[in-house]
């Protein structure tokens, strides 16, 4: 019996040894990360808009198109102007 107790203690004290290093290691990989991470800004600046031709003139691209663009003028992203006109180049397409 007391090689069997022996062989079970050895083995709660493997397991609880590979579990602190592993958690060490994951707060200092985490700590790592978040300072390698950049300061979340206050307000996000709109990106400009890209200049990648539109979709294939497929139907349901076009709509998904419009879509895309109504949703990016609704967070803001876009100006109406700049909506309407990638609005008319995807209607034009």
């Amino acid at each position: 019996m007391p090689g069997l107790l022996r062989g079970m203690a050895r083995t709660a004290v493997v397991a609880g040894t590979a579990t602190t290093v592993s958690n060490r290691v994951s707060r200092r990989q985490g700590q790592r990360w978040a300072a390698n991470q950049p300061a979340p800004q206050q307000e996000a600046a709109p990106l400009p808009p890209s200049n990648q031709p539109p979709p294939p003139s497929g139907g349901m691209d076009r709509i998904a198109a419009l879509k895309q663009l109504g949703e990016l003028r609704d967070q803001g992203v876009l100006t109406e102007e700049e909506f309407n006109t990638e609005k008319a180049k995807i209607l034009a397409s």
